[in-house]
């Protein structure tokens, strides 16, 4: 199983925010502040890791957020010595925008300062949703004025932040109801230059399509006029989920809309019954029955079984074809049992299908046992 990331978030992190700070602040407690911050700390998962450095950083920082927040700024000019190619490295700053997050909201501008500089060192995408809910109004004219920021991470921060679901963070639920002042902003990003931004834009779409399937297919459709290929790139990516989904007016905005002309035979699923840790091979054919080309999307989905036994489906990518008339077409894919932080399996009757533009054609079923 892969190791737990609050494993790469260990008791160096306090230590080493506690000498940071303390290099450019002489009345800051150093020991008090690790031996505060790592109480307990091993029974904690990453993001509550996080949280309590920040609740701690609040306890021996000065009263004054002005102080506090300029010291904490200060410090990060500070080497860390963490490895830049440690893949949890930038986590390092994550206390520091929890701290802006829960401490800052009283004070605008400053927060907003250092949510600009924060954002290019890591990411301010948790702290700004605490801006946009208690600062609507004033937080959405600041990312606006962001969205044309020669910083590439700026201008990411106005798309990322104001998701609407964003990973690992409480919903935006004003923006689920109306993603219109989410929108305003993604159209000003839609053609950035950095495929960092365009990438982030199309997750907020996607996020959008969610609760309003409808705003999704309009926007999709108004900006496939005169799209260059990577605004059409984004298109696609922002409607992957939809077309997960089989929503139909996502299918139709990428050509996919007709109902198929085909058969799905020879299929093997092996093994039948396949161990936790193992694998499964599944393959079949798929045969037009049309008398003229047709353009399919062709995808896998499986209803995994879940601890309360209920089934939760997954889709998996597979291919854009072009069948030829009478034409047959051979599909495999090695589905890995192995546990892991994002997917765990479980004992039990798996069903397969295989969607073509969206349409589902059983395939058979397998059943995984503990060992």
């Amino acid at each position: 199983m892969a190791e737990p990331l609050k494993n790469s978030f260990g008791a160096d992190v306090p230590r080493t925010i506690g000498r940071m700070i303390a290099a450019v602040s002489s009345r800051f407690e150093e020991k008090a502040f690790v031996r505060s911050a790592l109480d307990g700390y091993d029974e904690l998962e990453l993001m509550p890791r996080a949280w309590k450095i920040a609740h701690t950083l609040r306890r021996f920082l000065p009263d004054e957020y002005g102080k506090a927040i300029k010291i904490l700024l200060a410090s990060i000019e500070e080497p860390s010595g963490r490895p830049a190619a440690q893949g949890m490295a930038a986590f390092l700053l994550l206390p520091h925008v929890f701290f802006v997050a829960e401490y800052g909201l009283d004070h605008f501008e400053a927060s907003m300062r250092a949510q600009y500089l924060l954002t290019q060192r890591f990411t301010a995408e948790f702290s700004i949703r605490r801006y946009l809910e208690r600062h609507q109004a004033a937080t959405l004219a600041r990312l606006a004025e962001w969205a044309t920021d020669p910083s590439e991470d700026v201008r990411r921060l106005v798309s990322e932040g104001s998701r609407p679901r964003l990973p690992w963070a409480p919903r935006l639920r004003a923006f689920q109801t109306d993603p219109r002042p989410v929108l305003a902003l993604l159209e000003r990003l839609k053609d950035d230059p950095s495929l960092y931004v365009r990438r982030s834009v199309a997750n907020n779409l996607n996020d959008i399509g969610k609760d309003h399937p409808d705003v999704l297919v309009e926007t999709a459709r108004r900006w496939l006029k005169n799209a260059t290929d990577e605004r059409r790139w984004v298109i696609r990516h922002a409607l992957r989920s939809a077309i997960k989904r089989g929503e139909s007016g996502a299918l139709q905005v990428l050509g996919f809309g007709h109902t198929p002309l085909v058969a799905v035979e020879t299929i093997r699923i092996a093994p039948a019954r396949p161990r936790i840790g193992s694998s499964v091979e599944i393959a079949c054919e798929m045969a037009s029955q049309a008398s003229a080309v047709q353009r399919v999307l062709v995808d896998l989905r499986v209803h995994y079984v879940k601890a309360n036994g209920r089934h939760s489906p997954k889709v998996f990518k597979l291919k854009t074809v072009e069948l030829l008339p009478k034409g047959t077409i051979r599909f495999s894919k090695s589905l890995a049992l192995t546990q892991l932080t994002t997917r765990t399996h479980y004992p039990g009757l798996h069903r397969l299908e295989l969607l073509v533009n969206g349409q589902a054609y059983p395939l058979g079923e397998f059943h995984i046992t503990a060992g």
